[in-house]
């Protein structure tokens, strides 16, 4: 093979501007005979710089912006845990600035993790774990009219969608063209086809959700999108400034399923091999892939094939739903708010749950986003604001002040345990009046408006740090979320999974050796003498 830009960082040199005269160097060599790596990077030494030594961490951290404030001991608790892990992460070398918004929660707890509501500025450089597996989750809106209730639109929803582990099965699969484009022999892509069809119109679990709601633009609003580059989609709704237009719309939230998981999977790995070679003390999670090199280049082109098909899929769900209500989209629009975006020659924003929300580089027009709360409350439509003090990102949600686990305790201490009643009580208390359906019929009350901050702060907190303009509001009707589908097949105990003629045959054994044990010991202890 030829001598590539790999070689040179295996032999020592991080890649920059000398990387080309490096490489025509390389090939001059090779063209007088020379093949062997080893030896080329041997007399490249003699004419180039030494590769430089190994980087490490900072000191210190670079400063932190937080666009978000402290209203309880819990947002204290929750924020200083925030504060650390966003300190350990601005140690990395290739980080240069770092922002949390206003529903920052810690999404796990090992070293440099990136918090919930996190984004960071990166030069030359891709780190997998900040997007983490969930690549690509984001948000789709489609806007229709219809004549059916709520309660006939969430049946047709509830058909049109999937929830849970897993897939769809080879007889339920749905197709898109996305999944004949010729990507597959990228290395991050290669043999993932089945994934990406199996997850076609799939949207997993967790927080992920189906939401139906109406909304009532104003004259103001549609005037608003005109004037900020947005005619087409004003023009969707009313032609006549000073017409207010009403119509449904379905929101959906989901990321790139099994596909993006193996995908980022793959990236971590050879992050954690690549940054090994040139950085010291590095934590797994800040581990990086250079973009200028070929392993680098391909996982950038693999996360542009992830992010057109996580749109795919969104657009199969709605298709399947306006099809089956037989009403055409008037309008659609969505954003990411869970992946890696370029901007610039050399900075790449990545945001682990956080809404671009700055002025698109081509049309010079700020991007539209979607902002959910929780089930019970509007999804805010905003316009960035740019705000560059936090690194022109807003809010992907209302965030949580503690974990699912730690939010089911509280109930269990409340209320004494999980009952389902007590449970879909609770639920009911915070959903007056909504249609809520659980997938798998069983209420997640993690996922519930218990489980999340106060929709009210992050909202104030939106507009107090100037991060974006909210314009619209998305009213709730329903919405359809996984729910509880028991634990996953590695977590289940044996006798979830047994046919109930077989926990019988498991009853009947046990009881019988019990009954032989027991028969056994009392003939030890009280032998029966013979009668004389």
């Amino acid at each position: 093979m030829p001598f590539s830009a790999n070689d040179l960082i295996e032999a020592g040199w991080l890649p920059g501007p000398q990387f080309p005269d490096l490489l025509a160097a390389a090939r001059a060599l090779e063209d007088r005979g020379i093949q062997d790596p080893a030896y080329i990077s041997k007399l490249l030494a003699r004419d180039f710089p030494k590769p430089p030594p190994k980087l490490s961490r900072r000191e210190s951290p670079l400063p932190l912006a937080e666009a978000i404030d402290a209203t309880c001991d819990a947002d204290e608790n929750n924020i200083a845990k925030v504060r650390r892990l966003m300190g350990e992460l601005l140690r990395v070398p290739i980080v240069d600035a770092g922002a949390v918004m206003p529903d920052a929660c810690p999404a796990g707890m090992a070293e440099a993790t990136i918090p919930v509501g996190g984004a960071i500025s990166v030069q030359n450089a891709i780190l997998p774990s900040v997007h983490s597996a969930d690549i690509c989750c984001s948000m789709y809106a489609s806007f229709f009219h219809c004549e059916k209730d709520t309660a006939e639109m969430l049946d047709q929803l509830m058909d049109s969608t999937r929830f849970g582990f897993g897939g769809r099965k080879a007889d339920d699969m749905v197709h898109h063209p996305v999944l004949d484009e010729d990507v597959w022999d990228n290395p991050f892509l290669k043999g993932l086809q089945g994934h990406a069809a199996m997850h076609m119109a799939d949207q997993g679990d967790g927080n992920h959700f189906a939401y139906l709601g109406k909304i009532q633009w104003s004259a103001k609003a549609l005037d608003t999108l005109r004037q900020n580059g947005h005619r087409e989609i004003a023009q969707a709704f009313a032609s006549d400034l000073d017409s207010q237009y009403e119509c449904y719309a379905l929101v959906t939230h989901h990321g790139s399923r099994g596909l993006g998981a193996q995908v980022y999977k793959r990236g971590h790995k050879a992050a954690i091999k690549e940054t090994a070679r040139i950085v010291a003390d590095i934590p797994k999670a800040a581990a990086w892939l250079d973009t200028r090199s070929d392993i680098g280049s391909d996982y950038w082109d693999a996360l542009q094939y992830v992010s057109r098909w996580t749109l795919a899929n969104h657009q199969s769900i709605h298709q399947r739903f306006l099809s089956r209500i037989d009403s055409p989209a008037l309008t659609s629009f969505g954003n990411e708010h869970n992946f890696v975006w370029k901007r610039g020659e050399h900075t790449y924003l990545h945001g682990k749950g956080a809404t671009p929300a700055w002025t698109d580089g081509t049309t010079g027009h700020p991007l539209l986003g979607l902002i959910p709360l929780n089930m019970s409350e509007p999804i805010l439509i905003t316009l960035g604001r740019d705000n560059g003090e936090f690194l022109s990102f807003a809010p992907h949600g209302a965030g949580r002040n503690q974990s699912r686990t730690a939010t089911l305790k509280d109930f269990r201490k409340q209320h004494g345990n999980l009952d389902p009643e007590k449970v879909n009580s609770e639920i009911a208390k915070r959903t007056t009046g909504l249609d809520i359906r659980w997938y798998y019929g069983k209420a997640d009350l993690s996922e519930s408006p218990v489980g999340y901050k106060s929709a009210a702060q992050v909202r104030a907190q939106i507009e107090h740090f100037d991060l974006a303009h909210i314009i619209a509001q998305i009213e709730p009707l329903g919405c359809i979320m996984a729910g509880d589908a028991g634990p996953r097949p590695w977590e289940r105990k044996r006798e979830d999974y047994l046919s109930p003629k077989q926990k019988r045959q498991i009853q009947h054994r046990a009881t019988r050796r019990k009954t032989n044990q027991s028969m056994q010991h009392w003939q030890k202890e009280d032998p029966i003498e013979d009668e004389k």
